[in-house]
């Protein structure tokens, strides 16, 4: 009995992994929003939108973390500013899990740029400019499996799938 257990937690543990019962991907509610008290209103977009929230918490970056995490823009000329309002508040990193989450995540967020983002999306009504654009959010499967494990052990994540 106990081994047929420890079989099926086996088995059930990879199928998550694999993540068969939906896509999942990181979204960072940013400083500015979360100054701006926007937290909810974000979130409500995507429950709206029927993705699952499967881990959820508040946290300030370091500057060493900040920079881990933007790894890929050092040596941008936006950088340090990037580093700098990255670390000036809390943020909320969030794992979203649905079908083609990442990309629909991407769609809900709309363009860098508030003015060129498409109404509704969460750029377009929370975002300031281009620098404090209220939400980041993974732009692949692959740098979303990374995004998350950056932000979350797998014991803080909880599917919602059956």
């Amino acid at each position: 009995m106990k081994k047929n257990f420890f079989s099926l937690l086996v088995v059930a543990s990879s199928l998550l992994s694999l993540n068969l019962f939906g896509e999942q991907t990181l979204s960072l509610i940013k400083p500015d929003a979360v100054k701006k008290q926007h937290i909810g209103a974000i979130i409500k977009r995507f429950e709206e939108a029927n993705i699952s929230i499967n881990a959820l918490k508040m946290t300030k970056l370091s500057p060493e973390k900040a920079s881990q995490f933007y790894a890929e823009h050092k040596g941008k000329p936006f950088f340090n500013d990037l580093i700098a309002f990255m670390t000036s508040g809390p943020i909320v990193a969030i794992v979203l899990e649905g079908e083609d989450v990442v990309a629909k995540n991407r769609q809900m967020m709309g363009a860098t740029d508030p003015t060129k983002a498409h109404p509704r999306t969460l750029r377009a009504d929370f975002a300031s400019s281009t620098t404090y654009n209220a939400v980041h959010g993974s732009d692949s499967v692959e740098n979303a499996k990374k995004e998350i494990a950056f932000f979350f052990q797998p014991s803080e994540i909880y599917s919602s799938s059956p």
